[in-house]
């Protein structure tokens, strides 16, 4: 379902009573999920957004956001989790594995067929038609994808493993999983199992390394069908029958190896927490929401190798965790709006942060991967050019251009000086004017002008001849090379419309020839602006989105744009209509 880019409709924040539906919803979906657990995945003070999308196929699809992550997605009235959620809740549905090459056909949107499943020695998880299920890769419990499952395990026994197997909607790499902080799946051991011969330890399964070799008889096939790609995994019987050879070892897990997992954890967070305060916050961010500081901050201070997860640490939730801080007067957070709490003050001269060393970036994180949200903007270099047209390609192919050559203003001026020099059109009597040759009058003269316009002034000459070039631009991103197109630049369009009830909306239009995401930058001005906003197709403008803010946002626009993303002023209009200071009676 998320194989290609999905088009967002609307990100606004959740209100409390529907926090309080879905975490009621979530607990009735699941029902293995506790009410602890469930208070955990639908926190009460964090910030949760909900996002409405449209999928490539045009699937209505509800999102709902947290920490930067989705964790879960609602389609025709049904709840699912997320990768993410299942990878801090690893049993919530029933799994089922298969081999880690069929990941990549998954991501690309086949479906599971029923030959390419990994019987355990325990069986097959007993669902039936339609149950919800996860997918996971052969040694790691962690789940790779969701789908619902298209037969029973009775049918799936009884057709002898033939068939389409599950209709996946969602997996690991896909492009809603894409939208949150692109983190791998955690290395989760399987289930033990404790066969009658062995011993009472704690073991887990473990794969033998001779099916490494019987993988090189397994091949698979995109079928393309009328739902959509379906994926025909096809190999040798012994592929099955490999699975029941699976060798068991023991793996001993006692609470003290939780316990140093919980402190390594702890650690983790505490380091990230003072990176982000020493070297990214400054006082001018401050009240700034707790999701925020973890999604933009904190994230981006987790030394590389390592993931920050706060379920695993022994706070659990962020927000203990920030009260925790709070009582060592490092930081002071705040309820500012009903179930959002922001972080108002900080104490940079405490020995904590004043004593903390701010590891230097590594060489292998420096370079900044696309898609990334820590990627930093940089303005592109737009330069106007001029195009000769075809009535004056005489007057341009003496200098080797001809008809669609783009050239700049210095090299226009530069040939028209030429040419005039080179064929002595300069007057003897008066240097400051040209003598118009045929292919001069025939280029910038109108047809009234051809018999009484003889000589111009080199001002007048130039001016005419620019005007009669077509305009055109050339846009150059860092790193990039550079875009040339005819005519002018269309600026960024700030526009403050009225809506129902005298209510007042700022719409932004023509962020992509700027090299911005709309979605992006509607994410940031939400927060900025604490309004809500939506991204949606933009009028009259094909394969264009426009973002829309609640209220009068152009003020937080201006410094967006001018100071922060450092566009020239003359390529933004409607700047003016920011709203006017109150004079003081």
């Amino acid at each position: 379902m998320f194989a290609k880019a999905f088009r967002v409709k609307s990100n606004t924040a959740i209100k409390g009573s529907d926090r309080r539906k879905l975490r009621a919803d979530v607990t009735a979906a699941f029902p293995s999920i506790g009410t602890d657990q469930a208070s955990e995945l639908v926190p009460g003070k964090e910030e949760l957004n909900v996002v409405k999308l449209y999928a490539h196929k045009g699937d209505a699809v509800t999102v709902y956001v947290s920490g930067g992550n989705p964790i879960l997605f609602e389609l025709e009235k049904n709840l699912y989790p997320t990768v993410y959620t299942l990878w801090s809740y690893p049993d919530l549905l029933p799994t089922f594995t298969t081999w880690p090459p069929v990941l990549e056909k998954l991501a690309g949107g086949a479906d599971l067929m029923l030959p390419g499943l990994v019987v355990p020695p325990a069986g097959l998880p007993p669902v039936q038609k339609g149950d919800l299920c996860a997918i996971a890769l052969v040694g790691n419990r962690a789940p790779v994808a969701v789908g619902v499952a298209a037969m029973s395990t009775a049918e799936m026994l009884t057709s002898g493993l033939r068939g389409r197997g599950f209709s996946v909607l969602h997996t690991y790499q896909d492009h809603l999983w894409k939208s949150g902080d692109r983190s791998s799946p955690p290395s989760i051991a399987p289930l033990a199992v404790s066969p009658p011969d062995l011993s009472e330890e704690k073991g887990c399964v473990l794969v033998d390394p001779g099916l490494h070799e019987d993988m090189r008889h397994l091949h698979l096939k995109g079928v393309d069908e009328e739902n959509g790609e379906v994926l025909q995994l096809r190999g040798e019987k012994a592929l099955s029958e490999a699975s029941e050879d699976t060798s068991v070892g023991v793996l001993n897990q006692d609470s003290a190896g939780s316990k140093a997992l919980h402190e390594q954890m702890d650690e983790l967070l505490q380091r990230c927490f003072l990176h982000a305060l020493k070297s990214r916050v400054r006082k001018a961010d401050l009240p700034l929401l707790t999701s925020t500081f973890l999604g933009s901050h904190m994230f981006s201070c987790c030394p590389e190798g390592q993931q920050l997860d706060i379920k695993k640490s022994s706070y659990k939730k962020l927000s203990k965790f920030l009260q925790h801080m709070q009582q060592e007067q490092i930081i002071q957070v705040k309820e500012l709006s009903k179930g959002v709490e922001s972080i108002v003050a900080v104490d940079w001269k405490h020995p904590r942060i004043t004593s903390f060393i701010t590891p230097e970036p590594s060489l292998a994180s420096q370079p900044i991967q696309e898609g990334s949200r820590e990627q930093p903007y940089h303005p592109p270099d737009i330069r106007s050019l001029y195009c000769v047209p075809a009535g004056m390609t005489l007057l341009f192919q003496e200098s080797g251009h001809k008809k669609g050559s783009f050239l700049e203003g210095s090299e226009v001026r530069t040939i028209i000086i030429n040419y005039a020099k080179n064929n002595d059109l300069v007057d003897a009597d008066n240097k400051n004017l040209v003598k118009l040759d045929p292919v001069l009058c025939d280029c910038i003269l109108e047809k009234n002008e051809k018999h009484t316009v003889l000589k111009l002034p080199w001002d007048s000459l130039l001016t005419r001849c620019l005007e009669k070039l077509q305009p055109a631009y050339q846009v150059t991103f860092p790193g990039q090379e550079p875009i040339v197109k005819k005519g002018k630049i269309c600026p960024i369009d700030i526009i403050l419309a009225q809506r129902a009830s005298n209510k007042k909306v700022t719409i932004v239009r023509n962020l992509e020839a700027y090299g911005l995401d709309p979605c992006s930058v509607a994410a940031i001005l939400q927060q900025r602006c604490q309004a809500s906003t939506s991204v949606t197709p933009a009028p009259g403008a094909k394969d264009s989105l426009q973002v829309q803010i609640q209220g009068n946002q152009v003020h937080h626009l201006s410094q967006l744009l001018l100071d922060e993303y450092q566009l020239p002023r003359k390529h933004i209009q409607g700047l003016e209509k920011a709203p006017k200071p109150g004079k003081k009676k």
